[in-house]
């Protein structure tokens, strides 16, 4: 049987931009992407701690270095520049895979570093 665990977190980074007249995603810094082990184009979801706004789109890389956290097309209706967000990942795992089983983590602090 396979149960679906999360997979990565970004906690609390801050949101520098939202597009609203942009196809749809969320742009991520490169380097912060690496360190969460989130995919380009793979599905996240977004988790608004400001407004309590939660939805999923997908990711698009950013510059590497310049910790941008975009929220791009639709979803920029569902934050405002300098909302602090949690974005997830998660993947599915066998009943043997769960014993020892971490996430990754990466925490994020009030100027988009990771800590």
């Amino acid at each position: 049987m396979l149960l679906e665990f999360l997979n990565s977190k970004i906690h609390r980074a801050t949101i520098t931009d939202s597009n609203l007249n942009y196809v749809g995603s969320i742009t991520i810094d490169e380097n912060i992407m690496d360190a969460a082990k989130v995919h380009e184009w793979q599905k996240v979801e977004i988790l608004n701690i400001n407004n309590g706004e939660r939805f999923q789109t997908y990711v698009i890389k950013g510059k590497r270095g310049s910790k941008m956290f975009c929220v791009n097309g639709a979803a920029a209706r569902k934050v405002q520049t300098g909302d602090k967000v949690i974005i997830c990942t998660y993947r599915y795992v066998t009943e043997d895979e769960i014993k020892g089983y971490v996430p990754t983590i990466v925490q994020i602090d009030e100027n988009n570093n990771i800590v």
